[in-house]
């Protein structure tokens, strides 16, 4: 008989309703202000989450829960004044009693213990919905050239030594490399060379009374190559790095040659954002040169042996280190924290990538039974006031972090100890799974959007919605009759299904993102009032009621499946193509296409199935 659904039909529409009831549920419950503790050294436990909650019964706040996470405990709140208020007491008292608590404002989904099990989370909302913080960011392009030299440098040590070519030293200043010669004839020898296999430079000779020299400096394209290398590298790992913060759709655009603009939303934290972002830490291994007493006596006369580098430990005492580096954190692939079997210590495991682990392997082999020190290093900003003027001063941490002797062959995998806590090592291993930044970078301008202005988008943009929503249901009652009624309800259904979507794939909700769900509430009967037209078209040609219905949908279909497919070809276009806002606007056009289809085709038939099919009747309301 015609208009009839097999019994699996009905059973997956079931399905699929109550999938998209539970998956939009989250978005109902909002998100709770929260203040997040975490200690740099001590791990947070149960004895823990009782000094907070004591410390909160002494300073009488009230609070709605307190949670233990993975190393921090969060607390909720009913509003935002107690938050704020909180944050500042609880700051204030815990870091009387120890320096090392980090207190930082958070804003943490209020959605129940059972829907999070099954990972039913609510949808993102991007920065001009929720509110969160805004950088500007430039890369110091002078240390990214100075960078490249130094590399450079390193390669042309390797290859006149391979090539036989005598020469004294090899030096970087800020934009040029100077190889220097004893004689001229080895100069003459090192040129022809080095013209060879470094091609991005200019050579230039000079001399003076003792020596001769060549100076490379980077050609004008290889400059835009290296300072393009360095923004785009920089790009890359400020993306891995807020990932690592957890920060869903984030927006990091270059602007300009030298500038990133990097959006948060819902960070609150803007602190430890700024540490994340902006470090610059990362590690080099060298072989020690010397011995203890060695050490000593070069910090007590200041006299470094030629081919070594002073460093200090972190407990201050000295150490040589060979200026021949043997890898950097550039060949890092990956780096986990934990702590030691042996010493209970914070420790980081290191994975190198092929290159890496070749002369890792390759220097170890040879230097069994020798030390060999982790330096770690920084690149700090400050400004400072100078003639009147506030100048950017840049200064550079470095510190031996672990001096170990060398017992096996290292290769791809090895951990490193002497790290200060365990907050250290993580943030260690953070940026050295992210990558290295390949020049430095720092915050030129910082901006805060509150989340007021967010709400009153949200409020504007839900009751577009709404207004949208009913003015087509009742266009459909009225136009439609009980056909008008079905159409509604899968509209609804339609709905509850884009909100679950858009939740299950945890997309960023911007104001375009709704103006794509409010024109999915419009488009989405478009394909209902094509069925009812060319059901009304049957039934005055003379076609019985059953007939009509069945020709209205088996008709329509391939029109309706043309106008939306074509929908759906420009918003993949839009997503391909466009960026931030653009691509939220296709997002949501294109799930509400799908979506729409399947409830306007498959949803209203079931519908109309059950009402009229195998009845005999005369009459259609439509």
């Amino acid at each position: 008989m015609l208009n009839q659904y097999p019994a699996w039909k009905y059973l997956l529409l079931i399905l699929v309703i109550v999938f998209g009831l539970i998956y939009a549920a989250p978005n109902l419950y909002g998100e709770d202000p929260a203040v997040q503790i975490s200690h740099r050294v001590k791990l947070i436990n149960d004895d823990e989450v009782q000094n907070i909650k004591n410390l909160l019964q002494n300073i009488q706040i009230e609070y709605r829960s307190i949670e233990q996470g993975d190393g921090y405990i969060l607390v909720r709140f009913k509003s935002e004044e107690q938050q704020l208020k909180a944050a500042s007491d609880i700051k204030d008292a815990l870091l009387e009693q120890d320096k090392s608590y980090t207190v930082a404002l958070n804003l943490a989904p209020a959605t129940p213990d059972w829907l999070r099990s099954i990972n039913a989370l609510p949808m993102y909302l991007g920065l001009d919905l929720r509110g969160g913080v805004h950088f500007l960011m430039e890369v110091d392009m002078d240390a990214a050239i100075t960078k490249s030299l130094n590399r450079v440098s390193t390669e042309i040590r390797s290859y006149l030594r391979d090539e036989k070519v005598r020469y004294r030293s090899v030096n970087v200043s800020k934009d040029k490399l100077t190889v220097r010669f004893s004689s001229l004839d080895d100069r003459e020898k090192g040129l022809l060379k080095l013209e060879e296999e470094f091609r991005d430079f200019i050579f230039t000779s000079t001399e003076d009374e003792s020596s001769f020299y060549i100076n490379l400096t980077y050609s004008e394209a290889a400059l835009v190559t290296e300072k393009t290398a360095a923004l785009t590298q920089n790009i890359s790992t400020l993306k891995n790095r807020v990932n690592e913060l957890g920060v869903a759709e984030p927006v990091i655009q270059r602007q300009g040659e030298d500038r990133v603009v990097v959006q948060l939303p819902g960070v609150q934290d803007t602190v430890r954002a700024k540490e994340i972002l902006g470090a610059t830490a990362t590690l080099e291994f060298r072989l020690a040169q010397g011995s203890l007493v060695d050490w000593s006596e070069a910090e007590r006369s200041g006299k470094v042996p030629v081919g070594a580098k002073l460093y200090e430990e972190t407990d201050g005492s000295p150490v040589l280190l060979k200026r021949s580096i043997i890898v950097t954190g550039d060949q890092v692939v990956g780096a986990a924290s934990g702590l030691d079997s042996q010493s209970g210590s914070p420790d980081v495991t290191i994975t190198l990538n092929g290159k890496g682990a070749d002369r890792m392997s390759k220097i170890t082999r040879d230097n069994i039974g020798k030390p060999m020190g982790v330096v770690f290093i920084e690149d700090k900003y400050e400004y400072k006031e100078i003639n009147g003027e506030k100048k950017r001063i840049k200064k550079t941490d470095q510190r031996v972090i672990n001096v170990a002797t060398i017992r096996d062959q290292l290769s791809k995998r090895f951990h490193i100890t002497g790290l200060d806590s365990t907050r250290e090592a993580r943030d260690l291993a953070l940026l050295l799974r992210a990558g290295a930044l390949r020049a430095p970078m720092i915050i030129i301008e910082e901006r805060t959007v509150g989340p007021s202005l967010g709400q009153e988008n949200i409020n504007k943009g839900f009751m577009s919605v709404v207004i949208g929503f009913i003015a087509v249901l009742v266009f459909m009652v009225v136009y439609y009759k009980a056909f008008g009624l079905i159409a509604n309800i899968a509209l609804t259904v339609n709905l509850v299904l884009l909100v679950a979507v858009l939740s299950m794939l945890q997309a960023t909700l911007t104001l375009p993102g709704i103006a794509g769900i409010v024109l999915t509430v419009g488009m989405a009967v478009d394909a209902n009032v094509l069925i009812f037209e060319r059901i009304r078209e049957e039934i005055r040609m003379g076609n019985s009621p059953q007939a009509s219905i069945y020709a209205g949908y088996q008709k329509a279909f391939s029109t309706i499946a043309d106008a939306n497919i074509t929908t759906l070809i420009v918003a993949v276009i839009l997503f391909g193509f466009g960026t931030g806002p653009i691509q939220g606007f296709a997002v949501t056009l294109s799930i509400g296409i799908l979506t729409s289809m399947f409830t306007a085709i498959m949803g209203t038939r079931a519908i109309v199935n059950i009402i009229y099919g195998r009845k005999n009747i005369k009459k259609l309301a439509i």
